[in-house]
């Protein structure tokens, strides 16, 4: 085991200098008289959910982004859900729009997805845009991997050639990031629950995404010595601590660098929701 300890890879800091270029751009938009606008529908009373929105509000108003919150009822029906989303869909003064998941369980995740205009929708969880980003066209990346990706890009990690494993398949986190890492050259591993010998792949990762929700699954020994351990977990434990899903305090000897939580990931994702945000305002600018 190294006896040095990983250098941390703030999400802080860089959220910070993203969007500080993002106010920059949206200054430069309102200038022309479109200010890029971001809404998001909230249903039912789910408490993360709560503090997510809140703090994706705040961040969309410290940048000059236009930001409404449109609150529904747990008991909604999904015609009515679908009905907002329409009508967002054909409002110009939206150019972002974000349903907060989950949702509460009577409603349909997917249809209500897919009923967002694709060239709004800048969580980029549609399947034309999950479809454009498998074949190398993103219009929008999904906003936790694109950070993670500028996260690499700022450590000056090398992934051409790199041993990347990403351990979870989820639409939102797992499988795009899969892509992302692709495109920028690394050979990459997507485990998944059904994954024989986990630690077997993850102690030959380069670069190791954890992204399974459950605390501390990744542990010191499956970590190969100096690899970058990007840690997408944020589990509540019962003592009310946030943990990622790497011990992180066991990681700190093997890795070469890590990202904490909270701290790491977090700040990136809602960043880049601004950077998309704006992306669209710019595409909508530009056909005006």
């Amino acid at each position: 085991m190294c006896s040095t300890s990983a250098r941390i890879i703030s999400g802080n800091a860089l959220a910070q200098t993203v969007r500080e270029d993002v106010a920059l751009r949206v200054q430069a938009l309102t200038q022309r008289g479109i200010r890029p606008g971001l809404t998001v529908v909230l249903v039912g009373d789910d408490p993360a959910s709560h503090v997510y929105v809140r703090n994706k509000a705040i961040a969309c108003e410290k940048a000059g982004i236009k930001s409404d919150v449109i609150r529904l009822e747990e008991q909604t029906s999904e015609h009515d859900l679908l009905s907002l989303i329409s009508r967002l869909n054909s409002d110009e003064t939206v150019d972002g729009i974000l349903v907060q998941l989950p949702l509460p369980s009577h409603l349909d995740e997917h249809k209500v997805i897919e009923t967002i205009s694709p060239s709004k929708d800048v969580d980029g969880f549609h399947i034309s845009n999950a479809g454009l980003l498998m074949t190398g066209k993103p219009l929008f990346r999904p906003c936790t991997p694109y950070g993670i990706m500028k996260m690499l890009e700022s450590e000056q990690i090398n992934l051409r050639g790199a041993e990347a494993v990403v351990v979870g398949a989820s639409n939102i986190v797992g499988k795009p990031m899969a892509m992302l890492l692709l495109a920028a050259g690394a050979t990459v591993t997507l485990c998944n629950s059904k994954t024989r010998d986990l630690a077997a792949q993850t102690r030959r990762a380069d670069v190791l995404v954890a992204a399974v929700g459950r605390p501390n699954m990744i542990t010191a020994d499956m970590i190969k010595p100096g690899a970058v351990v990007i840690d997408v977990g944020i589990n509540r434990l019962e003592t009310g601590k946030l943990a990622g899903d790497v011990d992180f305090a066991g990681a700190l000897g093997v890795a070469g660098a890590i990202t904490p939580v909270p701290g790491g990931v977090g700040p990136m994702t809602i960043a880049m929701l601004l950077v998309n945000t704006l992306e669209a305002a710019e595409r909508r600018a530009a056909q005006s």
